[in-house]
């Protein structure tokens, strides 16, 4: 199996050579049969990365520890789906892993315009492969997955999956990163073709709508996922550290977000052509980057693989990429110029581009405290660390901004708006949201940042739920319908539009979450002998005993407590902490949480003693499952109904699935 993937990754390195020439000649001669073996091309990549995934993976499951990869990333007490998981759980899987993906993609790509943007597909084929063949450069030159080990150094047992990563969330999280960061390729590649051809009106954006979305949710979701699993298998307590693995992630998501807003005035108004084409560039370098973050070792991070020479090959590849981009921005300068003008500053669109520069100036600061302690060691020697501080400092009152234009922006007009307009939109939402801040205050709330967040968070709140009402009674009344009906039809209607606003009630439900969590989390450490009892907040703990149990894989410590408040018994929690048997014998936490809307009652199992003694740890945490909502749940919904396919977008796929397709006056035919 070993031998075959090897031979399956030498072959998409042929094809991944093969597609960008056959492509681009195709295109420049006007030779049709060149553009359709490109495409066969990239479906062979697709079906001989599949086999050589196929390989790993069986070698996985098969403990075949002659290769190096299976004896350093699993071992035969693993249960099946953590093998399977050992895929991307190491430096050269991962790498199979995303460039599985981007083939995956491709083939995709290939099939959905076998009859449209004709013009364009050549070089969107010529970069994805291009893409792809970067990181086959990777696996066959620095980080060969099917690298075999001699017969004397292959051991009875592997040593295993990292502990941290034997976790439910880590079989969902990091694909949830890659189709993300993967994803991202997608657009960069129609915007490349677009500055190639020329062809810079809005045809590529709209063709790639769905990819842009898509990456952004399952990169958003990923990194909520990842949150959830630090809070989960950490034990610290927390949910974000500012960790610059996890910075890298978010970086791209930033970016990715302020071009999903900013294509829209391209659309509308016919602006902002060099913004849109500079920033899906840089979200594409972004997820570049992310990924190099992980894997060259420059930065310390409990998510990062080993220091490795990968570095090197990725600053080479991110150069590349920077100035062919820029050459053909300047080529095409005078084709991006606007042809149009903002006309006011309270417009819609003066306020998407503010919060445009509000999201790449927090994605700029979060790359410059991520990067500052190693461009500190490269300067002057000594490593300066940028902690959790100065990314609150400095995000907290930007994040706060954006989020009042999250309410803001949707709701002023294009172009110009009036003052009786403004009064319309906002009147109510602003003094609901400050009378709710006065009770607020008035209850006991008296923490300034999170008593402004909640206050902004109410004023956009109201914003969307008064639009949905504005609409419903429209449609109602123009329609006749009930208002069941009129609602349901008005976001059938406008699911771009009303799909955003409820993405936007997922963001504020995140502010709302992160503001209550981080401004009033209480703390307390107790040691207890089995029947103590121990208080924090309205809850009293009791203590029961301590039991342990052992697995081929792992031994297990559990803790029994039982939760009361008022003295009424509400929940049994059990935290344990696992000793895993191979390799370094690491020692994880398995925290246990009773999890209600208004708060979360964390308990962490420390040290044991002899007779049981036992150290624990208890937080409360407020509001933390509102993140987890409005994360996981309404930007689902939210993304669920903007990327629904409306009427017009129906019938204009079924005439693009005609054999025939037009470019200009020329009539192109596949036959």
């Amino acid at each position: 199996m070993a031998d075959i993937g090897y031979i399956t990754l030498w072959i998409a390195f042929g094809l991944c050579i093969y597609v960008p020439v056959i492509s681009v000649l195709g295109a420049r001669t006007r030779r049709n049969h060149f553009i359709l073996s490109a495409e066969k091309g990239i479906q062979a990549a697709f079906g001989v990365l599949t086999l050589a995934s196929f390989c790993l993976i069986y070698s996985l499951i098969t403990d075949n520890f002659q290769l190096r990869y299976v004896a350093e990333h699993s071992n035969r007490a693993m249960p099946l789906f953590y093998k399977i998981t050992a895929w991307w759980g190491g430096q050269e899987g991962s790498l199979l892993f995303w460039v599985w993906i981007l083939s995956v993609f491709s083939a995709i790509v290939v099939a959905q315009n076998r009859y449209k943007n004709r013009e364009l597909m050549p070089y969107v084929y010529s970069v994805l492969m291009s893409t792809a063949l970067f990181f086959l450069v990777l696996i066959l030159f620095a980080a060969n997955p099917f690298a075999v080990l001699p017969p004397s150094r292959v051991p009875a047992d592997g040593a295993g999956l990292n502990p941290l990563l034997q976790n439910p969330y880590m079989i969902i999280h990091p694909p949830n990163l890659y189709l993300g960061y993967v994803g991202f390729t997608v657009p960069f590649a129609f915007a490349i073709a677009a500055l190639i051809t020329g062809r810079l009106d809005s045809t590529w954006i709209k063709s790639t709508r769905r990819w842009t979305i898509f990456p952004w949710y399952f990169l958003g979701v990923g990194i909520l996922l990842g949150a959830h699993w630090a809070y989960l298998e950490l034990g610290w307590g927390g949910y974000w550290a500012w960790d610059p693995v996890e910075n890298a992630s978010l970086m791209p998501w930033l970016t990715g977000t302020a071009f999903l807003h900013s294509v829209m005035i391209q659309e509308k108004k016919d602006m902002l052509k060099v913004w849109n084409v500079s920033l899906i560039i840089l979200t594409f370098m972004l997820s570049i980057f992310g990924t190099f973050l992980t894997r060259s070792g420059v930065v310390s991070s409990v998510h990062a693989f080993a220091q490795s020479s990968l570095g090197y090959y990725f600053l080479v590849f991110l150069t590349l990429v920077l100035v062919f981009s820029v050459f053909w921005i300047v080529k095409r300068w005078e084709l991006l110029k606007s042809r149009n003008e903002l006309d006011s500053f309270i417009s819609r669109e003066s306020i998407f581009l503010l919060n445009n520069l509000i999201f790449v100036g927090i994605a700029f600061t979060v790359l410059w405290g991520t990067m500052f302690p190693t461009l500190s060691e490269a300067i002057q020697g000594t490593r300066i660390t940028v902690g959790p501080p100065f990314f609150n400092q400095v995000n907290v009152p930007i994040g706060l901004l954006m989020l009042l234009l999250t309410g803001i922006g949707p709701l002023i007009p294009w172009r110009k708006a009036s003052w009786q307009h403004l009064k319309r939109s906002f009147m109510y939402p602003t003094f609901g949201a400050l009378l709710g801040g006065v009770l607020l205050f008035l209850s006991g709330v008296h923490h300034l940042k999170a008593l402004l967040a909640f206050v902004i968070a109410m004023f956009v709140a109201g914003t969307i739920l008064l639009e949905y009402i504005r609409g419903t009674l429209a449609r109602r009344e123009m329609t006749g319908e009930d208002y069941l009906t009129a609602f349901f039809t008005l976001i059938s209607k406008n699911r771009r539009r009303y799909g955003g606003y409820i993405v936007h009630l997922g963001i504020v439900l995140i502010f709302v979450g992160i503001a209550g969590s981080s401004a009033f989390q209480i703390e307390k450490e107790v040691v207890m002998k089995p029947g103590e009892s121990a208080i924090i907040g309205d809850y009293r703990i009791k203590y029961q005993g301590i039991s342990f149990k052992s697995d081929p894989n792992k031994t297990v410590a559990s803790a029994d407590l039982l939760v009361y408040r008022q003295g009424e018994k509400i929940s049994g929690l059990v935290p344990e902490k696992h000793r895993y048997l191979r390799g370094d014998q690491m020692v994880t936490t398995e925290v246990a949480i009773y999890s209600t809307l208004k708060e979360d009652l964390y308990t962490v199992l420390g040290a044991i003693e002899e007779d049981n003694t036992a150290v624990f740890k208890f937080i409360i945490n407020p509001m933390v499952l509102w993140i987890w909502v409005g994360g996981f749940l309404f930007m689902t919904l939210g993304t669920f109904v903007i990327t629904l396919p409306t009427l017009e977008e129906l019938k204009e796929r079924e005439r693009a699935m005609q054999p025939e397709w037009r470019v200009g006056s020329k009539v192109w035919s596949r036959a």
